[in-house]
């Protein structure tokens, strides 16, 4: 988190030699290195390196070299394929291929025996589907439930009101 790595920078305009200089400065200074005429000298394979040390401060900037990578891209062949397998830990734990019981097969089981039973099931005769409200349907539920609430806070007001001496008189707020 606070390992700061900074590759090598080109100042051509004022606004860049600016930009090199805030770079510069980011860094914990380093008395034996000119942090901000070194930005502009690295090479490739080269950077500014601020780590933390045990207790979390940064250590002074230093100048160094980057290994490249020592990877590849592309498949292994065969034969490094065969040599890696040889030497894996896991070996003889896993070069037999087992067909087991996935979940998809044990939840498409678990359906096809929930359907055999409901279709033996007696199947109900009640009008309505149990299904979702018609939109006349949830308009009059909604209606019916908006003015019950609001009936009965105004009934509650009215006799929380009478009992503690409320502000308003007149029982149901004009509602009647």
């Amino acid at each position: 988190l606070g390992n700061r790595v900074q590759h090598g920078l080109r100042a051509f305009t004022p606004l860049d030699q600016k930009a090199v200089k805030v770079a510069a400065q980011t860094f914990r200074p380093n008395p034996e290195l000119d942090t901000e005429r070194v930005i502009t000298e690295l090479g490739v394979g080269e950077a500014l390196v601020s780590l933390l040390d045990l207790e979390g401060r940064p250590t002074p900037v230093e100048r160094v070299k980057i290994a490249p990578p020592e990877s590849r891209i592309g498949p292994l062949t065969e034969t490094e394929r065969a040599e890696r397998i040889s030497r894996s830990p896991l070996l003889g734990r896993y070069e037999q291929k087992l067909d087991r019981e996935s979940a998809y097969e044990l939840l498409k089981q678990r359906k096809e025996s929930a359907q055999s039973a409901s279709s033996s099931a007696p199947e109900r005769t009640s009008p309505r589907s149990g299904g979702r409200q018609s939109l006349g349907e949830a308009f009059i539920k909604s209606a019916a439930r908006s003015v019950g609430s609001s009936l009965g806070r105004q009934i509650m007001r009215g006799v929380l009101g009478s009992i503690f001496g409320g502000g308003r008189r007149g029982g149901l707020g004009g509602i009647f």
